[in-house]
């Protein structure tokens, strides 16, 4: 294994083209699409830029060097590379064979500085309501998945979220991939970690479930649900764990449903499709859909409580709670604002059995609805 401020050092001379994107905190993306072309996201805008490495196997000097420090390979016969850059930012390489114009990579950086619920509401990300809805609910120990696309907001919105656990509680979180830092006096991170070269060693999402359920959790945080644990979540939220937060893609709340169904259909187990319906939508209070707005940004575009199945029992009844939708003032356009629909959530008892209440815009506007 090469120590860390070596290999860190060799990485920087290799990656020198865009060493300015990768110190520059406004970056969220870079993407190199062969040697000659590179592109940065910022601001949630994709800009070409002028930096170019001097060929293709310039590339593949750092993605070897990346490979090598994450004990992992990429070449010919395994052509693709997940790792870990020294500030935690993320990256994936594809290469030839099959990927014809060169090296594709790109890098996910992270922002050092934990986003709180508060900043969020400053950036336009949600309203203040729906901030102090959410507390009270992660407050009350809601169920609560967080669903969106890829670079939609997943991670920084879980991450405010269980910075909203009282410190008292035990907080155990699963990864993949370190993404997750909360600021909290009890938590423990569990990481996965994927075979070695000879297929052995693996520790999966689904193992350290397991292992968690052991460790006395009060919450259970999953950075994100990708398959067959999905089945082991769900059965924690129906045997008494609550106050589960995790993400998964999606690109609507309903979606987010149904493509938890067919994750818990990869499992193992044995159990019918209705089966995995009831505990789904027992289990699952919350769905917090976050997407890309129009210029660039990310923000909730919908708080959603799943009600449980339909009459037939084939579908999921879901609740918009709240909205993001177009407002006017005096005739002007005002742009789109997260705002309460008047519909109140099932769940209120649970509500004040944790002694919180919902924001008063909710509850007024449940009183204009009724007139």
């Amino acid at each position: 294994m090469i120590p860390p401020p070596l290999f860190e050092q060799s990485l920087r001379t290799l990656l020198a083209p865009i060493e300015t994107h990768l110190d520059d905190p406004s970056v969220s993306e870079i993407m190199i699409n062969g040697p000659d072309r590179v592109f940065i996201e910022r601001r949630g805008q994709i800009f070409r830029t002028e930096s170019r490495f001097d060929s293709a196997e310039t590339v593949m000097a750092a993605l070897r060097n990346v490979a090598q420090y994450a004990g992992s390979f990429v070449d010919q016969d395994r052509p693709i590379l997940e790792a870990r850059l020294p500030d935690g930012s993320r990256i994936e390489a594809v290469i030839a064979p099959i990927a014809e114009n060169g090296p594709n990579v790109a890098i996910r950086r992270f922002s050092k500085a934990t986003l709180t619920l508060a900043q969020l509401v400053e950036l336009g990300a949600l309203s203040g309501d729906a901030a102090e809805a959410l507390v009270a609910m992660a407050l009350a120990k809601c169920n609560v998945m967080v669903a969106g696309g890829t670079g939609s907001g997943k991670t920084t919105l879980l991450n405010a979220l269980a910075g909203q656990v009282p410190g008292r509680e035990r907080m155990l979180v699963l990864e993949d991939t370190r993404e997750i830092n909360v600021s909290h006096e009890h938590v423990l991170y569990l990481t996965a970690r994927r075979p070695d070269e000879h297929g052995a060693g693996e520790i999966t999402i689904r193992d350290l479930f397991r292992a968690s359920l052991r460790m006395r959790p009060d919450r259970l945080i999953v950075g994100e649900v990708r398959g067959a644990e999905a089945m082991d979540l769900v059965q924690a939220t129906v045997s008494g764990h609550g106050g589960c937060l995790s993400t998964l893609h999606a690109s609507f709340p309903h979606d987010a449903m149904t493509r938890l169904e067919t994750m818990c259909m990869m499992s193992d187990l044995d159990m019918p499709l209705s089966a995995i319906r009831n505990q789904l939508s027992s289990g699952i209070d919350l769905i917090v859909q976050v997407s890309r707005l129009p210029g660039g940004g990310r923000g909730v575009t919908h708080v959603t409580e799943v009600l449980g199945l339909d009459a037939d029992r084939t579908h999921y009844a879901l609740r918009d709670l709240f909205v993001r939708t177009a407002r006017s003032a005096g005739g002007a356009h005002t742009g789109a604002q997260l705002v309460p629909t008047g519909a109140l959530p099932t769940f209120m008892p649970q509500l004040a059995t944790y002694g919180v209440t919902l924001p008063g815009a909710m509850l007024r506007a449940a009183e204009a609805q009724e007139r």
